[in-house]
């Protein structure tokens, strides 16, 4: 039975208002923990409301529900986009879930003990104990939590490499030079030359989608030669496989995709694009996570797309690859990633690795930082919203069980 919260209490904050973070909120609320997402945005699911518009979850309907509500069937195997969007929307009402928008936490710091009285704490008017945490906000807002779940996105911040003579081919040449970020749909470039560079699941399908909308041609800049998986063999989601072989050694599931490689996985090098170099399960944990096709093998094979050599550099109003080759696209669209951007917010408290992503994540923390939990910055082969569902079960229950301050009486 759901306990409704209390608001004298310290809340628990919840910092990005996307699937990760209302689910942590839902999972919380329903231990009679008093949770407040802060979003920066305006609304809930905001990153989903600016994807390219075919995009659909690789995920099935029935594995990417989050805590408390499932997506309906009329959603389809598949759901998309705006289907998404909708539950997400419907996921906060249901909940009754405490959110606040238009605030941007820029730092988050340890609470030492006495330093508590005057903050802001959100309208709770009470005064904090040894051990919670401060959140920095917009508006020069000081809000104190006795915990503090980020989930702020695995794509935050638009990433752009840094090409030799980029900056004088957008500026001076009137090419056209794009995030895939900002891609919507293929209307905008119809009739026209475009070059996608990135050959994971985002470039992949803005290329197919481009062909199929009418784009004059479209070539596919290639770096690192993907593992192209169907989303299902006979029925069968790839996704359950993933959830399958997560636990086994890496090695062993290695030999078992190259054993049975030609049936997994596309074989495109007769059309320029070389079969993928090392295990697809090593390849993972490096962070290239298999495309799954949803287009872009039928394309290639069609000749409506295709593939070329990474980008190694513009110069004047070429894009040079790496065989030397020299293009002269209308639009170029970098598919090319994005970064956490967690550095400001929490760079200072030694919680994140090399590649400035959180050194540890869901229901543990950092012995920096207890009280301090990160969600939803994998990318996992069995499902992202599967395990951020997972995530905020047991986030909420870490917080229930270790964070006094928080529980309702």
């Amino acid at each position: 039975m759901t306990v409704t919260p209390q608001s004298h209490q310290h809340p628990v904050y919840v910092i990005g208002g996307g699937p990760g973070g209302l689910a942590v909120a839902a999972a919380l609320r329903a231990r009679g923990v008093r949770a407040v997402v802060l979003e920066k945005s305006d609304a809930v699911g905001q990153s989903w409301r600016h994807h390219y518009d075919r995009l659909r979850l690789h995920t099935t309907r029935r594995l990417s529900s989050l805590p408390g509500l499932t997506m309906p069937r009329s959603f389809g195997r598949w759901p998309a986009r705006a289907d998404v969007v909708r539950y997400l929307e419907r996921y906060a009402e249901f909940h009754d879930l405490e959110i606040v928008t238009g605030v941007e936490v820029t730092r988050i710091e340890r609470e030492h003990e006495g330093t508590g009285a005057g903050a802001d704490h959100g309208g709770d008017g009470a005064g904090s104990g040894p051990g919670g945490w401060v959140l920095h906000a917009t508006g020069g807002r000081r809000l104190v939590g006795s915990a503090v779940v980020v989930a702020t996105g695995y794509n935050h911040t638009p990433r752009l490499p840094d090409w030799p003579g980029l900056d004088a081919y957008t500026g001076a040449h009137g090419r056209e030079l794009v995030h895939a970020g900002t891609y919507r749909n293929p209307k905008p470039y119809a009739g026209r030359d475009v070059l996608v560079v990135g050959a994971g699941n985002t470039g992949a399908e803005i290329a197919a989608d481009l062909a199929d909308g009418g784009a004059a041609r479209v070539r596919l800049a290639v770096r690192t030669p993907p593992y192209i998986c169907r989303r299902s063999t006979l029925g069968w989601p790839t996704q359950r496989s993933g959830i399958l072989v997560r636990r086994l050694p890496v090695a062993l599931v290695d030999r078992l995709t190259g054993l049975l490689g030609r049936f997994l996985t596309a074989d495109l090098s007769a059309y320029g694009l070389p079969r993928p170099e090392g295990g697809l399960y090593s390849r993972v944990l490096q962070g290239a996570v298999p495309v799954q096709d949803v287009g872009l093998v039928a394309a290639v094979r069609a000749g409506t797309v295709e593939p070329v050599p990474a980008v190694a550099s513009f110069d004047g109003p070429d894009v040079v690859l790496a065989d030397g080759t020299r293009l002269t696209p209308d639009a170029v669209i970098a598919a090319t990633g994005y970064r956490r951007a967690l550095e400001p917010l929490v760079g200072h408290l030694g919680v994140l690795d090399e590649r400035g992503r959180p050194a540890v994540r869901g229901a543990r923390c950092a012995r920096e930082a207890p009280g301090l939990y990160f969600t939803g910055f994998t990318n996992p082969i069995s499902g992202m919203f599967r395990e951020m569902a997972i995530d905020a079960e047991r986030i909420a229950r870490r917080v229930a069980r270790r964070v006094p301050a928080a529980k309702l009486p």
